[in-house]
């Protein structure tokens, strides 16, 4: 504790006091004789403990009475002592107990510290560090591997301590003899083959952890054991091949079924059945090839192709081939083979058919017999039928117009058969009627009648020359051209002998003799010819009649009748009524000219119809003419500035007249057409506009040409003048001029005006209009710059401020410096000055950026743009005219541009390092209370450094270092204190107090980008047993107003993070004080532990810091008052006497030498009892109060000089005792606010006085303990200034 060195003396002499009391009432103390007892953990409640042993030098009855923390585990019988066990004890907990006991014979009390051991009782089972153990164990694994190691811990020591494994139990039990275990170190190992597929593919292992059994306070040692299950799932690895299931496979399927119809399933089966490899299936070998085809996932074979039993037979072998799709443990693909029978089975889908068989048979649809006509009889011609299907039945029949002289056999057939006709009615077989006989013998099959086939059979008859030749007509009309050339065949005749021989062998000739002057006949082919073409003439002869006749080889005649017509043929052209046409219009009008001709030719006839048409030509396409009636018209307007002005306006037109003839003749005319113009344009300048130039100061100076046009193609319509009509302000004049095409206007300054650039005219917009002779206008804007000498120097405009996001990588502008120049001609490029960035406040060079000579500023892609870095880019740049004529060509000043560098989120959270100590006491464990922060930044700006906190995970790590997971008890709420985010950790339920350890809390910090960092802190569980009150002698607002530099002190002294928790103002019945104040904290390392109030009472009272507390107000350090049941404070306030007699023993010793005089000192007691009846003391009681003693009655006074004295001196602690013996001296008393000034003293010395005057003894002190302190202080002296002060809460009145 701190104190004020000034009560001193006053403390010594309270010390002195005390002695002389023990002394003269001659009872000594109790002794506590054993502080070491020894007890088993598993005394059971309400058993006798052990007792303690003390005894006292005058025999005195004993009582005693437990105290301290660990108070509460036992009961103590006040009279004897025993001490029996009141709650469980846990060796594992704690293995050493300090008990507190106090020991009284009535007017001594003794306090001690009993250190119990207890013993270890095996109390505790064995833990498995894992509940439950599950491996995966391949199949394949080998014979005595290790396969996984059990751990079990048990917190009792010795042999209770020492834990053996075994296995009890495997399930099923047919593995039991599969594994073992290590007793001693719990390897679990494979005792035998695993096998998936013929073992078990699961074990359940019950293992058991057994301690080495003991015993403390029962007789009989106990053994503790605990089971721990392991659960085995064998692996199945791949080493066995596929298999097929319900083989053999025989499958069926009809002939004809479609593609991709399924006709079986074949299926196999990894027989490693844990991995259950996806197998392929695949037809390596087929009887036949491509008709199945397999599904290599599913096995289904289906048909691929068309299937025709009888081509391929009756049955199919497929050899079928299973591979898995993973290689197996030897690194091949497993595979089996299997056979798959496939029977066809035939369906009626053949039509019978008909065959000509010779070395082989070939199927046929034509037949060809003979038979002489009128004969009977078979007629062979060599057919077969025939059914290919397994089983047929045919029957055969005959169709066609000739069926009923025929019959053919055999009529039914189920087997292949030779097909024969008979002939039925030899009557109707008449050559002259028919050579032949075609008929159709259908095959039916009468199973499925709708299959059939037909074939044609044709029987040539054979002919005998019974018959004359026969004309087809009796008379033929026949027409011929006149003047047809000799030997044009007017047409074939032929007659028609019904008799084979005749076929070719027939004559023609023509009668009489007179028609062959004119016309003749091929004797052979019967053509008739024209013999004379000149005799040929239809204005002569129009009509011929002749005779033709026809023999047999047998002679025998036939004739007809030939009348020849002779035609007209087109001859004669057509023929214009003019040779030529000349028409006159005026353009846009209509045109109508009719066109006529006539033809000599025979009238109503093709040769004498006229068609008209216009040949084409260069304006043939805008004129069309009637071709029927030869009327000529116009096609759309007529437009003479269309034409080429060098026709003036003439079309030249060709028409033709041509008959229908063949061939047609034709005859020409020439249709000249002249299009008269008229003013139907307005003039048309060139362009929309004009811009020109002229330089300044120049009279007369041209300027320039406009060009107008008037499309008319005359002269008194296309004839343009030219005049300025607004704009001129008088400065300009224009004259005309024909032009090689049109006309021209030439400007020039006016010779009388001189232009002048700095005047405000700088530019003139002239409106020119052009006219013909008829007043039809055209208007153009012309533009005429004055050009200035190029002397003035190029200047900036104003330059906007850029944006441009931080680590960009765009290639185009991000801005551009624009310049300008009065001149007006000019060429400006721009160049770099400097480049400066604003990076932390300062400028310094960089190149961030690039300029074009353009003026274009773009990212430097060799530098990259951080918002981190630097926030702001100031590029000076000057412009330069490369055309100035004199005169400096650069900015009189640079331009500036800035660009702004944009934060973009890039940046994570950073967690601000802080060594603050976060910790949960009593006070601070109820939910909303906050108990730690984090702060954090984020480089970038704005939004983007918006920062949540969040707690994501919540640990609890106990004094052992064993962590668990907790639900989120904590949580964060977020503020801002400028730039820097704060999070505030709040608890958000009550924590529990009790438990020991530390909070691992997991906070993250994630910004508006989902950026987030993490970082744990440590929130210690500090004990309420480490609170500690320290009492201030300022009021509440003042210690309020210094906790700062309290708090600094504090920490300062004690080296820890100290956590105040109440701020209230003194309300301790022992403290007669007014507005004291009393700060309740908790002094905690870094590494979570915390000091006592001991410990903080050393630390504190250490001068370099009680000088600087002591003037901050701090008066007393005391142990916080623990939630525990109300006791007594007068009892603490005893035990803090007996605790300083404890520490005065030796001073209480040295005072055996003030007793010399007791009798005397009784004597004077009785009288200092008088005077005492005549004074009056605020302090007085139930009775007359004795000054200067401890006692309210004369028997028993122990008087003590209230005089100012070093205790140091006194005591014996000079200069060279240690600070902690002055401190724990100073305990006593240690009020700073009053001194033994403020005390009446007089009574006390009247009361020497006259006690001197009645002993006549040495005048100046008035008993022998006064004289031995004199003699004390003659033979020491200190440095150290006599300083003496009362404590006002332990008065020596009061005691």
């Amino acid at each position: 504790m701190l104190f004020d060195m000034g009560g001193i003396a006053g403390s010594m002499l309270l010390l002195c006091l005390l002695s002389l009391i023990s002394l003269t009432d001659a009872n000594s103390s109790p002794v506590i004789n054993v502080n070491l007892y020894k007890v088993c953990e598993d005394v059971p409640i309400g058993v006798v403990a052990f007792t303690i042993d003390a005894s006292d030098p005058e025999n005195a009855l004993l009582t005693f009475r437990l105290t301290g923390t660990n108070a509460g585990y036992f009961t103590v019988n006040a009279n004897t002592g025993a001490v029996s066990v009141q709650r469980e004890l846990n060796r594992e907990n704690s293995d050493v107990m300090v008990l507190g006991v106090i020991v009284s014979d009535g007017p001594n009390e003794v306090e001690g510290r009993l250190n119990i051991i207890l013993l270890d009782a095996n109390d505790n089972k064995p833990i498995f560090t894992s509940s439950s153990y599950d491996f995966n164990i391949p199949e394949s694994t080998t014979v005595g591997s290790s396969l996984f190691k059990v751990q079990a811990t048990d917190e009792d020591t010795s042999n209770a301590g020492v834990v053996q494994y075994s296995i009890d139990e495997v399930t099923p039990g047919a593995g039991m003899g599969l594994f073992s275990i290590v007793a001693t170190t719990g390897e679990v190992k494979l005792s035998g083959r695993l096998n998936y597929t013929s073992l078990s593919t699961f074990y359940r292992l019950k293992i058991v952890a057994t301690d080495g059994g003991g015993n403390c306070y029962s007789a009989e040692p106990n053994f503790h054991s605990t089971t721990a299950f392991s659960f085995i799932t064998v692996v199945d690895v791949p080493d066995l091949d596929p298999q097929f299931i319900g083989v053999p496979y025989v499958g069926r399927v009809e002939e004809n079924s479609a593609v991709g119809q399924s006709v079986f399933t074949v299926t196999a089966i990894d027989q490693d059945l844990g991995i259950n490899d996806k197998l392929i299936y695949s037809i390596q070998d087929s009887t036949v090839d491509g008709l199945f085809t397999i599904s290599s996932d599913t096995g289904i074979i289906s048909v691929s192709a068309a299937i025709d039993r009888e081509t391929i037979g009756d049955t199919v072998t497929l050899a079928v081939k299973a591979t898995e799709s993973k290689v197996n443990t030897n690194g091949v693909f497993a595979s089996t083979t299997t056979t798959v029978l496939i029977n066809i089975i035939d369906l009626n889908d053949q039509i019978p058919k008909f065959y000509k068989c010779g070395e082989v048979c070939e199927t046929a649809s034509h037949f060809t017999g003979e038979v002489f006509e009128h004969s009977l009889g078979s007629i062979p011609f060599d057919m077969t039928v025939k059914d290919l299907d397994k089983f047929s039945n045919t029957k055969l029949t005959l169709e066609g117009a000739d069926k009923d002289v025929f019959s053919v056999e055999p009529q039914f057939t189920s087997s292949d058969s030779i097909v024969q006709f008979l002939v039925k009615q030899p009557q109707k077989l008449d050559y002259e009627k028919t050579t032949q006989m075609v008929l159709q013998v259908i095959a039916t099959d009468v199973d499925e009648p709708t299959f059939k086939s037909t074939a044609t059979v044709t029987i040539n008859i054979k002919d005998t020359n019974d018959n004359s030749p026969k004309f087809e007509q009796d008379t033929y009309k026949l027409k011929v051209a006149e003047h047809s050339v000799a030997g044009t065949i007017i047409a074939n005749i032929t007659a028609k002998d019904p008799d084979s021989m005749d076929k070719d062998n027939i004559t023609y000739k023509l009668l009489p003799e007179s028609i062959l002057v004119y016309f003749d006949v091929e004797p052979r082919t019967g053509s008739v010819y024209v013999k004379n073409a000149d005799l040929l003439d239809r204005e002569v002869r129009s009509l011929y009649s002749a005779t033709l006749q026809a023999k047999d080889t047998d002679g025998k005649p036939g004739s007809t009748v030939l009348e020849i017509t002779v035609t007209d043929i087109n001859d004669q052209p057509p023929v214009m009524n003019r040779d030529s046409y000349l028409v006159f219009v005026q353009e846009g009008g209509e045109l109508e000219l009719k066109i006529e001709a006539t033809d000599a030719d025979e009238s109503d006839t093709a040769n004498s119809q006229i068609v008209y048409a216009i040949l084409p030509s260069t304006y043939s396409d805008n004129f069309t003419i009637d071709p029927n009636t030869g009327v000529l018209r116009n096609r759309g307007e007529l437009d003479r500035e269309s034409m080429d002005p060098k026709l003036k306006g003439r079309i030249e037109l060709n028409v033709t007249a041509t008959d229908k003839g063949t061939p047609p003749l034709s005859t020409t005319a020439t249709v000249i057409i002249n299009v008269e113009d008229k003013n139907d344009n307005i003039p048309q300048f060139g362009t929309s506009s004009y811009t020109f130039s002229v330089k300044e100061g120049e009279k007369g100076a041209f300027v320039g040409s406009v060009y107008a046009e008037d499309l008319d193609q005359t002269t008194e319509f296309n004839r343009i003048s030219f005049s300025i009509i607004d704009g001129s302000f008088g400065s300009f004049i224009i004259r005309s001029f024909a032009d090689e095409r049109g006309y021209r206007g030439n400007i020039s300054v006016d010779p009388d005006i001189e232009l002048d650039y700095e005047s405000s005219r700088k530019q003139f917009n002239l409106r020119v209009e052009a006219t013909d002779l008829e007043q039809k206008k055209a208007v153009v804007m012309v533009e005429v710059n004055v050009l200035d000498v190029n002397d003035e120097r190029p200047e900036f405009k104003p330059i906007p401020t850029v944006i441009v996001k931080e680590n960009t990588t765009i290639t185009g502008v991000v801005g551009s410096f624009t310049g300008y120049d009065k001149d007006g001609n000019h060429s400006l490029i721009y160049e770099l000055e400097s480049m400066k960035c604003r990076c932390n406040d300062s400028l310094i060079p960089c190149n961030s950026f690039i300029l074009d000579p353009t003026g274009e500023v773009r990212v430097n892609p060799k530098d990259t743009v951080d918002y981190e870095q630097c926030v702001q880019v100031l590029i000076e740049a000057e412009v330069v005219d490369k055309f100035t004529e004199k005169g400096e060509n650069n900015s009189v000043t640079t331009g500036e541009m800035v660009i702004n560098i944009e934060d973009i989120n890039d940046n994570a959270p950073e967690f601000i390092y802080s060594d603050s100590v976060f910790v949960v006491v009593s006070e601070s464990a109820n939910k909303g209370t906050s108990v730690a922060g984090v702060t954090a930044t984020d480089r970038d700006s704005g939004i983007n450094r918006q920062i949540e906190f969040k707690v994501t995970a919540v640990q609890f790590e106990d004094i052992n270092n064993r962590t668990t997971n907790m639900r989120i008890l904590f949580e964060a709420v977020t503020t801002q204190q400028k730039d820097i985010y704060v999070g505030i950790i709040q608890t958000t339920e009550g924590l529990d107090v009790k438990l020991k350890g530390k909070y691992l809390v997991t906070v993250t910090a994630t910004d508006t980008g989902d950026l987030s960092t993490s970082t744990i802190l440590d929130i210690f569980n500090v004990d309420e047993t480490y609170k500690v009150e320290l009492e201030f002698t300022s009021s509440e607002d003042e210690v309020e107003k210094n906790l700062n530099e309290i708090t600094r002190a504090l920490t300062a002294a004690t080296k820890t993070a100290v956590e105040i928790v109440a701020i209230r103002s003194s309300t301790s019945a022992r403290s007669k004080d007014k507005g004291n104040t009393i700060i309740v904290a908790y002094f905690v390392y870094p590494n979570g532990t915390a000091l006592t109030s001991v410990e903080v009472d050393t630390m504190l009272s250490k001068p370099e810091h009680y000088l600087v507390l002591g003037q901050l107000g701090l008066k007393n350090i005391g142990k916080a008052p623990v939630n525990e049941p109300d006791t007594d404070p007068v009892k603490y306030a005893l035990f803090g006497m007996v605790a300083g007699l404890v520490i005065v023993l030796v001073v209480l010793i040295t005072s055996l030498m003030c007793t010399r005089r007791t009798y005397k000192r009784k004597l004077k007691a009785a009288k200092a009892m008088n005077s005492a009846s005549m004074m009056t003391s605020d302090n007085q009681k139930s009775g007359a109060v004795v000054p200067g003693t401890n006692k309210y009655t004369m028997e028993g006074a122990n008087p003590v000089l209230n005089l100012n004295i070093d205790t140091a001196m006194i005591l014996g602690l000079d200069e060279e005792s240690s600070d902690v013996d002055k401190v724990s001296l100073n305990s006593l008393d240690y009020s700073d606010e009053m001194s033994s000034d403020d005390k009446d003293t007089k009574p006390i010395m009247q009361m020497i006085k006259e006690e001197e005057e009645e002993d006549n003894g040495p005048p100046e002190y008035i008993e022998p303990l006064g004289a031995a302190l004199a003699q004390r202080g003659e033979k020491k002296s200190t440095n150290n200034p006599l300083m003496g002060y009362d404590n006002p809460e332990f008065s020596t009145t009061d005691l």
